[in-house]
C-alpha cells in the first residue's frame, strides 16, 4: 500500500516532538505532506521554531512547516510551561533552526492541501489544541467531505481531566474549536489519557533510546528525562505518557490499540467541566456515534515500534 499522506498539526512539546521524529522515520507508512503548528503547550513563535527544530533534528529539513493560530478561537490562551518547561523542549540544549518557516499560514495550507490532493486520501493528525483544524472547516466546509481521516490525541473519559478536574489540556484550551472537529462528521479516531496514560515510559525504554547511541536517540532520553519528572510527581507512576506518538503509532500499526465506536460531545459551557470529552461510552444515549474512541495500547508493541523506527534516525 502507498503511504498514508497526512498532515501533523502540533504544539510542540517533548511528546510531540517524539511523534513528529516517528511519522518522519517511517516513510514507507507515512508521507508526511506538512507540519502544521498552533499555539498551545507554548505560544506560537516558540511552537513553530520547536516542529523545524525537529525537522532538522530528525534530517528532514525538507519538511514543510507552516505557523497557524496564535490564540484559540474564542478564548485567552492556556499554555503548559509547568509541563513542557518555557521553550516547549526543555532539557537539552538545542541549537536554533535554519530551515526555513513557510510563508503560507497554516490554516490556508490545510485547506489548500485537501482541494489539490485527490479526495479521501489525507489524514488529519492533531496533537494540540484544535484550533487550526476547526478554523479551516469554518473557513472552507467543502474540505470536511474530502478527509480520509482524523487521528487526534485529546480527551479522556476513565481518566478524565489533567489540565482541570474533567478536562484534558488540547481539549480544554479551545473547546470551541474541537466542538466544531468533533462535530464535522469526518471519520474520527481519538486516542484520550485512558491510552496515553498506559504507554508510560520507564527507566528501560528510556535506556533504549539513549542506547542507540544517536543524536536522536539521546534527544528523546534527555526529553523524557525531563518531562516525566511532572507525571510521576503528579500521578504516582513509574514514568511518563507518551501521548502524542499514539496517533503516529496507530497509523503504523492499528492493531495496537482498541477502543469503541461511541458519541463524544465537548463541553463549551459549563465552569465545572469545560472542555471535557462527554464520551457515551455504554451508549446510554440515543446520540449518533463520530468517533472511534480508544481505551486499549499494546504498551509493549508501541514502544518496540517506537524504539525500531527512532533507531533509523
Amino acid at each position: 500500500m502507498a503511504p498514508r499522506k497526512i498532515i501533523i498539526d502540533t504544539d510542540p512539546g517533548q511528546d510531540d516532538a517524539v511523534a513528529i521524529l516517528l511519522a518522519l522515520a517511517s516513510p514507507e507508512d507515512i508521507e508526511v505532506l506538512g507540519i502544521t503548528a498552533v499555539a498551545g503547550n507554548v505560544p506560537l513563535p516558540l511552537t513553530e521554531k520547536n516542529a523545524r527544530i525537529v525537522c532538522e533534528l530528525a534530517g528532514k529539513p525538507e519538511t514543510k512547516v507552516f505557523a497557524g493560530c496564535d490564540a484559540p478561537m474564542k478564548r485567552k490562551l492556556v499554555t503548559a510551561e509547568h509541563v513542557h518547561g518555557k521553550t516547549g523542549l526543555d532539557g537539552p540544549q538545542m541549537d536554533d533552526p535554519t530551515m526555513p518557516l513557510r510563508e503560507q499560514h497554516a490554516v490556508d495550507f490545510i485547506i489548500e492541501t485537501l482541494r489539490n490532493e485527490p479526495s479521501g486520501t489525507v489524514t488529519l493528525c492533531p496533537i494540540g489544541p484544535l484550533t487550526n483544524i476547526a478554523t479551516a472547516f469554518e473557513r472552507a466546509p467543502d474540505i470536511i467531505k474530502r478527509v480520509q481521516e482524523i487521528v487526534l490525541m485529546g480527551g479522556a473519559y476513565f481518566e478524565v481531566g489533567n489540565i482541570t478536574p474533567t478536562a484534558e489540556f488540547n481539549i480544554y484550551v479551545d473547546p470551541e474549536a474541537a466542538k466544531i472537529v468533533f462535530g464535522a462528521g469526518a471519520p474520527l479516531v481519538v486516542m484520550p489519557l485512558d491510552v496515553t496514560h498506559k504507554a508510560l515510559t520507564t527507566h528501560n525504554r528510556i535506556d533504549a533510546f539513549r542506547s542507540m547511541h544517536t543524536k536522536v536517540g539521546d534527544m528523546v532520553a534527555a526529553w523524557t528525562d525531563f518531562f516525566e519528572r511532572f507525571d510521576m510527581e503528579k500521578y504516582g507512576s513509574e514514568g511518563a505518557p507518551l501521548h502524542d506518538p499514539c496517533t503516529i503509532a496507530y497509523l503504523i500499526e492499528p492493531q495496537l490499540f482498541a477502543g469503541r465506536h461511541i458519541n463524544v460531545e465537548i463541553e463549551t459551557e459549563s465552569p465545572l467541566t469545560l472542555g471535557m470529552t462527554v464520551a457515551d461510552w455504554w451508549r446510554v444515549t440515543d446520540r449518533p456515534a463520530n468517533a472511534l474512541f480508544m481505551k486499549d495500547v499494546d504498551t509493549s508493541g508501541f514502544f518496540a515500534l517506537l524504539a525500531a523506527r527512532l533507531a533509523r534516525l
